[in-house]
């Protein structure tokens, strides 16, 4: 059996005490027990027992032994075509083992944006490239319209029957993917499990038949899970279990005002944190309650940090960097809580996937939510499908009126908040505005910067900097995410948790755009259908949301959003 990545905790007295004391608890209960029999009186007693076939291993080594076999020398590229859980631990995995020799140089393609689709196609050979199309339902909008305009585009090159042999799907038995990967002749088909949800599906053929893909040791990696499974049993006590003990963390932290779970990766293993925090927020963010996860936030003076945060720094052990160290020294000092999670080599991240999943159910337990539903995702899913179709009805989304704009710069917000914005902005214009805005975020909120656009490289360092001067400005939590990708994973956390968010939506005017094969609308249609629909969400729900519209393409947006934020930042 491997050996188990470490685990560190460094708590305040009170939240120690709080730990202990549910952890007595949880062993008094048999709760360990209770989890691993899918006892959903643990939970809220509304199907959890339903959703917990991720406490198994769900992948076929032999068969995705043989998919490795088959993949390797025989294309220069693959691309994954997918969304939330069906992209997020692929991507984990590409970031950090990099390209294997022999093997694909593998890519992942979770967005609507037609910028980024051209981006993608434009860096891949489509002849000689696999596709790997995931979706648990069958029916994920993106995934479905996604794979159908590199099937059409493929096509056109080498024929229909070859374009439909470089598809694998990944998909649950008897989806609407299966049955049209079946029609067509798809190259393989692999199945998920039903009984394992998107995000916790990474240890399943979700993330496994990619990690196949990219000639990954999956037999190493789901052999570190073993051990990490074997670690989480139901017979090790809370004291000594790494996922209960973690879950037990978050949880009482949250409980006592400390929901801002901020992430300090090492640079060999900094992309996991996009997966946990998918996995957190969605789990978590519901009934009014959550824990928000702060993934690539720069870490700033200690001194700087309110009372809302606890600190998980997750590191390979290889990565040798004093200064973050020494930072959550001085954090801990303070008072805030640290927890430190040391990776011992890179082909251990089956560990964390396993130990974060069993965290998060138990997390769920403490706040007494079901960590495996989403309610709240649907709602922007239905909203984005109505304006879609009224686009092929009417040829054009329904019109907004900005409550500002100026030099091309088009501000939105639900009627009552645009008047307090314009009440408390003085001069009443874009920068004073923003300012306002993000001076609505009082102690305990969070501000998120959330962009429909091209994930690049330029927008992520722009945003980045903005991001960077928001947290010292206003002394709040940050977050950062592309739409659509994160309507998938935080979106939940942004609509069914506390309402303690401050949204910035971003959004620009779409360059050269895509049509939607056999849809009388575009991908930017799309792209702008799912925005609008996220924002009326919000907005409907009483969130604190300014929709940001330039009207500009993305490089001179981006330049124009870092003048404003700089002028409001003043």
């Amino acid at each position: 059996m491997a050996a188990l990545n470490s685990q560190l905790e460094d708590l305040p007295l009170h939240l120690s005490e709080s730990v202990e004391r549910r952890a007595a608890g949880w062993a008094a209960d048999g709760n360990s027990r209770r989890l691993w029999d899918g006892d959903e009186r643990l939970w809220t007693s509304s199907g959890e027992a339903n959703w917990l076939g991720w406490l198994g291993i769900a992948a076929d080594c032999l068969q995705l032994r043989r998919l490795a076999e088959e993949v390797r020398g025989r294309y220069s590229h693959a691309l994954l075509l997918g969304m939330g859980g069906s992209s997020l631990c692929p991507e984990v995995l590409r970031l950090c083992f990099g390209v294997q020799d022999g093997f694909p140089d593998f890519a992942i393609l979770d967005s609507t944006d037609p910028g980024q689709i051209a981006d993608c196609e434009a860096a891949i050979d489509l002849e000689s490239t696999l596709f790997v199309s995931a979706s648990k339902s069958g029916s994920t909008l993106e995934t479905a319209l996604l794979t159908q305009h590199f099937l059409d585009r493929l096509a056109e090159a080498v024929g229909p029957a070859r374009a439909a042999s470089q598809f694998v799907a990944i998909t649950d038995p008897g989806s609407g993917l299966e049955s049209k990967a079946r029609k067509l002749g798809f190259g393989r088909v692999f199945h998920g499990l039903p009984s394992i949800g998107g995000r916790y599906s990474a240890l399943s053929h979700f993330g496994m038949v990619p990690a196949a893909v990219m000639g990954l040791d999956v037999d190493r990696l789901l052999l570190g899970a073993q051990a990490m499974r074997a670690a989480c049993g139901p017979g090790v006590s809370p004291e000594e279990n790494p996922g209960v003990r973690l879950g037990l963390v978050l949880g009482a932290a949250a409980l006592a005002g400390r929901d801002k779970l901020t992430f300090v990766t090492s640079p060999g293993v900094s992309w996991l944190g996009a997966w946990i925090e998918q996995l957190v927020a969605e789990s978590t963010g519901k009934s009014g309650k959550g824990i928000v996860p702060v993934d690539g936030e720069t870490l700033g003076e200690p001194s700087s940090y309110a009372l809302d945060r606890i600190f998980v720094r997750v590191a390979l052990d290889s990565d040798i960097d004093q200064a973050p160290c020494q930072t959550l020294g001085a954090l801990a000092k303070l008072g805030h809580p640290v927890v430190r999670i040391g990776i011992r080599q890179l082909e251990d991240l089956g560990q964390e996937f396993f130990r974060w999943e069993v965290a998060t159910a138990v997390a769920g337990a403490v706040l007494r939510i079901n960590p495996f539903d989403q309610p709240d995702v649907e709602s922007a899913k239905v909203a984005a499908r109505a304006l879609t179709s009224t686009y092929e009805a009417e040829g054009s989304l329904p019109a907004a009126e900005p409550f500002l704009e100026e030099s091309g710069v088009r501000l939105f917000a639900a009627p009552g908040h645009a008047r307090r914005l314009l009440g408390s902005s003085g001069s009443g214009g874009v920068a004073s505005v923003l300012r306002a805005h993000m001076r609505s975020a009082g102690e305990g909120d969070y501000i998120a910067l959330l962009a429909y656009l091209n994930r690049n490289a330029d927008a992520e360092a722009a945003l980045r900097r903005i991001r960077d001067a928001i947290r010292p400005a206003f002394g709040v939590a940050t977050c950062l995410g592309f739409g659509p990708r994160f309507l998938h994973s935080t979106g939940q956390l942004h609509k069914g948790g506390a309402d303690n968010g401050v949204f910035l939506q971003i959004g620009c005017d779409c360059g050269s755009d895509i049509p939607v094969s056999g849809r009388g609308l575009s991908f930017g249609v799309v792209e702008a259908a799912q925005a609008l629909g996220d924002f009326s969400v919000l907005t409907g729900l009483g969130r604190r949301a300014l929709r940001i519209h330039v009207a500009a393409r993305q490089d001179d947006t981006l330049a124009r959003l870092e003048e404003a934020f700089a002028e409001a930042l003043q």
